[in-house]
């Protein structure tokens, strides 16, 4: 066969895939967002300060990290990849702005907030070259570095902690600030998902990153260089974290070396939650958002009606676990339709 013709059929059955789960996912969206209405229903019977404005905003502010990191993890589960080393990259970038803007206080918030990113950055670079170029499996590389980042941040601190007293006010500020009425967090959270989901839907790039999720192989064939799509997400991927890392040591008002320890998970788990299959190929900005959402609402809503820590962790656990199933029946039912068109 002709390679012209291969490179042109290549991206075509790619996109027959992705509509053909189109009405699914949809379903699966409009089905979790009727469960977060009515979880916000029930919980506002229990208690009538659920849905008071004050902690409508604590709840919204306290997701906006979270549902940051989940954009560059999605990307990362749809090249069929994972990262768990973002809550290590998360603790160095912030330690490292910390320190920066403890010893000059002068340092401009937006400076801090470039160089928390640029630490994410090189991390991420670091992982993507592992596993573009090394070829080392995902969930073995960033651990490692998991690790690696982990031991890092402790040894640029001397294993202290920056304090709220050792920061200027203007870094405090980043977090409690507003831009157009809204709180910085949110607003930068907003305009992270609307980048993104320009960038995933109109860019040649975006596609290139779902069609190496879908079918490595025939990306391969029709052309994409899949060892740079790697390298770019994870590359994102750190950025994010960096990002998030100055935005939590700004919200919290202090850095340690175990900052957002196991956070990795949650953000695993808000991107499950949103329909991002784990098998590659398939995730939405639209899903992640009401992940986020969702974790975030649970983790707000469980103390508010006063259910025990044990059984926060069990609920939590369950709805992921139910979350999972979910994604795996429509991913079967998705390639069994795949199947029949190609028959037919």
């Amino acid at each position: 066969m002709d390679k012209e013709k291969v490179v042109k059929e290549v991206p075509e059955y790619s996109l027959q895939k992705t509509s053909a789960g189109a009405s699914i996912a949809k379903f699966r969206e409009l089905g979790l967002l009727v469960f977060i209405l009515l979880l916000c229903v029930g919980v506002q019977l229990r208690n009538p300060s659920f849905l008071t404005l004050e902690n409508i905003n604590d709840m919204v502010t306290n997701t906006a990290i979270l549902s940051i990191l989940a954009v560059g993890m999605m990307l990362v589960i749809v090249t069929r990849g994972i990262d768990l080393s973002i809550g290590a990259t998360l603790a160095l970038s912030g330690m490292i702005s910390a320190m920066t803007v403890s010893a000059y206080p002068d340092t401009h918030p937006l400076l801090a907030i470039l160089l928390g990113t640029a630490v994410g950055v090189v991390s991420g670079m670091i992982i993507g070259l592992l596993i573009s170029k090394a070829g080392i499996l995902p969930i073995i590389a960033t651990l490692g570095m998991m690790n690696a980042f982990r031991g890092m941040t402790f040894m640029v601190s001397g294993g202290k902690w920056v304090s709220a007293h050792q920061m200027p006010d203007s870094f405090k500020a980043i977090a409690t600030g507003s831009v157009l009425g809204l709180n910085t967090l949110i607003a930068i959270a907003i305009f992270i998902y609307l980048a993104f989901y320009y960038f995933i839907t109109y860019t040649r790039t975006g596609r290139q990153i779902y069609a190496v999720g879908s079918n490595p192989e025939s990306a391969k064939i029709s052309g994409i260089n899949n060892d740079k799509i790697l390298w770019l997400v994870y590359t994102i991927m750190g950025g994010l974290s960096g990002l998030a890392g100055v935005l939590w040591v700004s919200k919290f008002a202090s850095a340690q070396g175990d900052t957002a320890s196991g956070y990795e998970l949650s953000v695993i788990a808000a991107c499950v939650l949103g329909g991002v299959s784990i098998a590659g190929g398939s995730g939405k900005i639209s899903g992640i958002i009401l992940g986020s959402i969702l974790l975030g609402i649970l983790n707000n809503a469980l103390p508010l009606i006063n259910v025990s820590p044990f059984w926060q962790m069990g609920i939590q656990g369950s709805i992921i676990l139910i979350a999972v199933v979910i994604n795996a029946l429509v991913k079967r039912g998705v390639d069994h339709n795949n199947l029949m068109r190609r028959r037919m």
